[in-house]
């Protein structure tokens, strides 16, 4: 079997609030919370960041078999589609998707002079995931059997959503339905930081006070800070959740990725688990998290952090070191990890989005793919279809890509 097609493929976050029978936008459908320009002197309006002409990349990968794979690509997406278009399409083209480790370390040193980090990295995931899409339809098996095999019969999955609100009210609602519906594990994400003085700590700790009263001692709650904190605040701020005794599972990206020692100082501080990973990149990124003890809990994102080749060694490096993986994101290319490996205890779900407004950069998938598993009573199921085990939706996006597509044509 050898590759004959690589061809990508931009969806439109127009096309997307158009699905949702929601006002056109001309960006993803965004809640308040902290991002890593929250820690700057210029405050920017919300509205005017986070503002993308692609809401989503694919990759599909033909082979002269007639069996086809499909990838995506995380957050740089525009970016990644000319590297792939122009670059590493010509390094998979005329071999076999077996190869994938071959091909993987191909693509890496091909990209070094401009990568290792980041869009490239973030290309060669797209790419690298397609191919494994097409092993497991070529030999007849889901991904996770390729991987290892089933570890359980479900994943347990906790629901992320829980945005900050002015109206603890509804955040109170909110959390009450994930609890009616048999979540065992929530996420909550952080709305204030240090530009906001302590009563911006006291609106955080009111934030995670009534999630916690809400759903109960016995639920398992994390909070993610979205990198808009720095060391000192992030020691404070968890040292008085902890000491409120609101007992969360983890706190989520506390300040920049790069400031690897600084998650190294958070984590000696405090009781509470530090998560981080969700912006890091390649085995020799985590190598750095994991042996500087900068992180309790690995959180990589496979479609950004070099596909499923590279994400099976960061898994190991995370094992060998006794740490938990969890990664960020709800794709399917995360499930089949989870599955196969027994230091992942978690899945991350994304309910669907509500009729009537656009998704977020986080919910897309469930417009684009269909076969995505529902969560029941706070589990997931994966089925036994081959590969991933979804398919694209062609009739949302219109109708089967061809290389070259202009984005103006899906809107």
């Amino acid at each position: 079997m050898k590759v004959t097609s690589v061809e990508t493929m931009a969806v439109p976050p127009l096309r997307l609030a158009k699905a949702a029978a929601a006002e056109p936008t001309a960006g993803f459908f965004e809640r308040p919370r902290l991002t890593p320009s929250s820690g700057l002197f210029e405050r920017r309006d919300r509205d005017n960041t986070d503002r993308q002409p692609v809401a989503e990349l694919l990759v599909r990968i033909g082979t002269d078999e007639g069996i086809e794979g499909i990838g995506t690509v995380g957050a740089a997406r525009g970016h990644a589609q000319f590297t792939i278009d122009h670059h590493l399409k010509h390094v998979v083209l005329g071999r076999s998707p077996f190869d994938v480790e071959l091909l993987w370390e191909r693509m890496f040193r091909e990209t070094v002079k401009y990568g290792r980090k980041g869009m490239a990295v973030e290309a060669i995931s797209g790419v690298d995931i397609a191919l494994w899409d097409i092993l497991g339809k070529a030999t007849g098996q889901p991904l996770f059997n390729l991987l290892g095999g089933r570890t359980r019969e479900s994943i347990r999955a906790y629901a992320s959503a829980l945005y900050p609100s002015e109206n603890m009210d509804d955040l109170c609602a909110e959390t009450q339905e994930y609890v009616d519906q048999g979540f065992s594990a929530l996420k909550l994400r952080f709305g204030w930081g240090p530009e906001d003085g302590p009563a911006g700590m006291r609106r955080n700790l009111e934030l995670v006070r009534s999630v916690r009263q809400t759903a109960g001692p016995d639920m398992e709650i994390a909070a993610d800070a979205h990198m808009g904190w720095n060391v000192s605040y992030a020691i404070r701020m968890v040292r008085m959740i902890e000491d409120a005794g609101l007992n969360l599972a983890w706190v989520e990206e506390p300040v920049m990725p790069d400031n690897i020692p600084g998650y190294a100082q958070i984590a000696a501080a405090v009781e509470t688990p530090i998560a981080g990973g969700e912006h890091e990149f390649t085995r020799y990124g985590f190598r750095e998290l994991i042996t500087q003890h900068a992180v309790d809990i690995v959180q990589l994102d496979v479609n950004r952090a070099g596909g499923v080749t590279e994400a099976r060694k960061i898994w190991a490096l995370a094992a060998a070191h006794d740490l938990p993986v969890i990664p960020h994101g709800g794709y399917m290319h995360n499930c089949h990890l989870i599955m196969a490996h027994v230091n992942s205890p978690l899945v991350e779900y994304f309910p669907p989005p509500a009729r009537g407004r656009a998704p977020d950069s986080n919910e897309m998938f469930w417009y684009i793919f269909t076969g995505e598993p529902r969560a029941v009573r706070g589990r997931i199921a994966l089925s036994g279809r081959p590969g991933l085990g979804v398919e694209v939706n062609w009739q949302f996006l219109g109708r089967a890509p061809q290389a070259g597509t202009a984005l103006s044509e899906f809107v």
